[in-house]
């Protein structure tokens, strides 16, 4: 589940909640009020007083202490009594109210005692509230004599009722919200924590971290991303490592033997002679050539390589490498065989650098061919790239060599020497070459044996 699903129903359950609070407890407020409106024969009245009531005289079966329970509700806020809009400040129910038993006689809240002290019948019937427990009226509230009930009576409980019922709702809705939140935030926090985490230790070169993966939402594949760039980290600081000793090593062998053959030329070991200067003149060239192909290496990892973009007819291009080739082919007595297609091949690329992939190529197939053995250069296009194809009749490439020969200073044949392996660089270069073409270079081993290598070219 993505992170923005979650988030969704996050806060669609939160607003769920809330209505669904709000909905239950005015629901719930409203109805006990109708309950009570219709008991009361349609009107409005104290819910929470007159409960209280009906309670006390449920709990003491008499009214004696009655007159704590108004008290109580006076301490407590309760309900204004005003007289009519306009008559200036209300007055506390204990002061504006009656209570009357199950015969009428009036028990508390006679302001006047010279007045009647038991409640008419018409009072009773008509402007007062019953009382009731178990179904039987056990008590009225009446106005004061002569004198209707105000007309806020039991508006304002209803009100504070229905307000309490909304509030309930409310705190309900903040307590969900706020667990909600609560758990959606050490959800999403925890795996950036960790991911933070991570982030700090590769910074100070612990290239080891990864951070855990589960589900497939947006952190997750920050994580995966993560993950694999230190991966990537990790591998660039291995291949730079191994290829400071490789450099190292190839330097170190054609500088020793220079050395030696400079140091037995000088101790008179050697004649000074054309011929005694041959082997030291050879591995400078050699020096030469792998300082040139790390310099190639070095631009195009850089992006600085320079290259010169132009139409460059293919077919011209392989029919003058394998001129080129043939006469060291002859030598080795290998047969050098083209392919071409009848129309002209042309492209947009570098003729040079295209040159030098293709002579890579057919350098190592002359290399692992045997005598009597053929190499195939082969040519054709499509509507969207160009393929040159060099295949030999060699032993092929161990399958457990073949992801590897394209990384630098890699050889098949460890036990091949320098001047005959080359420097390990060439194939590297050659598929840096194809990439910055937009193309690419692939090896594979052919079915009946023998090694195929595949440029690609874009049109």
């Amino acid at each position: 589940m993505s992170l923005r699903v979650r988030l969704f129903l996050a806060f669609f359950i939160v607003i769920l909640i809330t209505i669904s609070s709000v909905a239950l407890f005015v629901r719930q407020n409203v109805e006990q009020e109708v309950k009570a409106y219709v008991l009361r024969g349609g009107k409005i009245a104290p819910s929470e007083l007159i409960s209280d009531l009906e309670n006390y005289y449920s709990q003491n079966l008499n009214w004696n202490g009655a007159a704590e329970i108004l008290t109580v509700h006076n301490m407590m806020g309760g309900p204004m009594m005003g007289t009519g809009r306009g008559r200036g400040p209300g007055i506390r129910a204990s002061e504006s109210i009656r209570l009357a038993d199950a015969t009428g006689k009036i028990i508390i809240g006679t302001q006047n005692n010279d007045q009647e002290n038991v409640a008419s019948v018409s009072d009773l019937e008509s402007n007062s509230y019953p009382l009731r427990v178990n179904g039987e009226i056990v008590g009225y509230l009446l106005p004061q004599q002569g004198e209707p009930f105000p007309e806020n009576f039991g508006e304002s409980a209803l009100l504070e009722s229905l307000n309490r019922g909304l509030l309930t709702a409310a705190l309900i809705s903040a307590a969900v919200a706020l667990a909600l939140a609560i758990g959606l935030a050490y959800a999403v926090s925890r795996p950036v924590q960790q991911l933070t985490k991570a982030v700090s230790q590769l910074s100070q070169g612990d290239l080891n971290q990864r951070v855990a993966v589960h589900g497939k939402d947006e952190i997750s594949q920050l994580g995966l991303a993560f993950n694999q760039m230190a991966k990537s980290l990790d591998l660039a600081i291995e291949n730079r490592r191994a290829m400071t000793a490789d450099i190292a090593h190839e330097l170190r062998t054609p500088l020793a033997i220079q050395r030696a053959h400079l140091e037995a030329l000088q101790d008179g070991i050697y004649p000074l002679s054309m011929e005694s200067l041959e082997p030291v003149i050879e591995q400078n060239y050699m020096l030469a050539h792998l300082v040139e192909d790390l310099r190639t290496l070095a631009l195009a990892d850089a992006g600085e390589l320079r290259m010169q973009f132009r139409t460059t007819d293919l077919n011209d291009l392989v029919q003058r490498l394998a001129t080129r080739f043939q006469s060291r082919a002859e030598t080795l007595q290998v047969n050098i065989a083209l392919e071409l297609p009848e129309e002209t091949v042309r492209i947009q690329a570098d003729p040079d650098r295209i040159n030098q992939i293709l002579n890579n190529l057919v350098t190592n197939a002359l290399r692992y061919t045997p005598a009597h053995g053929k190499i195939t250069i082969h040519l054709w296009a499509n509507s969207n790239n160009a393929y040159i194809t060099v295949c030999d009749s060699g032993p092929g490439i161990p399958e457990d060599h073949l992801p590897h020969i394209f990384e630098r200073f890699y050889r098949v044949d460890k036990s091949r020497s320098r001047s005959e392996g080359g420097t390990g660089l060439g194939l590297a270069i050659a598929r840096q070459l194809a990439q910055i073409h937009n193309g690419s270079l692939d090896a594979a081993n052919l079915p009946d044996g023998g090694a195929e290598f595949k440029l690609t070219l874009p049109k």
